[in-house]
Formats: structure tokens, C-alpha cells, sequence
């Protein structure tokens, strides 16, 4: 079952035992996926339409990742129950996502990228995002993996 049909089959069962904060961020999520075919289909590519796996995949980290920030920002401001909301938000967002990698098959899948693209420079760092973002999507958080391709390129020695 591909993403979207997962998310829809999702929201027909909140409906149905009328978990509202389930099916609110459901909806959300509906939204975002839309929206992307909305700017797919304003772009002019007819194949672009439609949102595939990755895409769907993308758009619930980036959802993910504004959670995160905004219940921070509350913790921040003493707004613990608007914090609360948020991380509830997160965890229905993340049953649609594959499982994080941990920080060492982080790095053995920064190592195989390296390998797979024959890097041997910071100026290959692009190929070697490419092929993580092509391989792990939603599995580990590139702004975090980043810092450590240009680490394990600089340490090539050609850096």
C-alpha cells in the first residue's frame, strides 16, 4: 500500500472511532500532500502530478520537523499543553515514517554513499546528500548527517 493510501485508510478509521486529534493531523497531512500535487501540476509536468512515496515521505519530515521546533518554542515560552498538542501531532506523523536509523548505520550509510558516488572531496559532498536522500529518506535527518559526510570526506585527506 503506497503512502497515501496508508494515510487515507488512516483518516477513514479516525473518522470512524471519532478520535479528533488523530484526524485533525490526519487532515494536515492530507493538506500538505495536496498542496505538493497543486505545485506539481502549477509547474506544467504532467508526471509531477502526483506525489509519489518520496515525496509524501519528505513532506512528513519536514511536518515532523516543524512539530519539533514549535514544541520547543512553546517549552521555551511556558506553553506546556500547546507543547503537548504538538508532540501528539509528531507521534501520529511518525507511524507513516520508516524507522530512523541509529547513529552507527548512520555513519555505515554515509560510508557506503561515499563509496557508491567515488568521493574524494568536499566538492562531491552534493553526490553523496543526493544518493542518501535517494536511498534514506525519512530514515535519518540530513541536516544532522551533513556535518558528518563533510568529517568523513575532510578525513579522505583531500578535503
Amino acid at each position: 500500500m503506497d503512502m497515501r493510501a496508508r494515510v487515507n485508510a488512516a483518516l477513514k478509521q479516525a473518522m470512524k472511532d471519532k478520535e479528533t486529534a488523530r484526524l485533525s493531523t490526519l487532515r494536515l497531512i492530507n493538506a500538505a500532500i495536496k498542496d505538493r500535487d497543486i505545485a506539481a501540476r502549477g509547474s506544467g509536468d504532467e508526471d509531477a502530478a502526483c506525489c509519489g512515496d518520496a515525496e509524501v515521505l519528505a513532506i512528513l519530515g519536514k511536518m515532523t520537523k516543524q512539530r519539533q521546533e514549535s514544541a520547543r518554542a512553546y517549552e521555551e515560552g511556558g506553553r506546556l499543553d500547546l507543547a503537548e498538542r504538538e508532540r501528539e501531532e509528531i507521534a501520529v506523523i511518525e507511524e507513516f515514517l520508516p524507522r530512523q536509523l541509529d547513529e552507527r548505520e548512520v555513519q555505515k550509510a554515509v560510508r557506503e554513499a561515499i563509496t557508491a558516488t567515488g568521493a574524494g572531496s568536499i566538492r562531491d559532498m552534493g553526490k553523496v546528500m543526493g544518493e542518501l536522500k535517494s536511498r534514506y529518506t525519512g530514515q535519518m535527518d540530513f541536516g544532522k548527517v551533513g556535518p558528518m559526510v563533510k568529517d568523513q570526506l575532510c578525513a579522505s585527506g583531500n578535503g
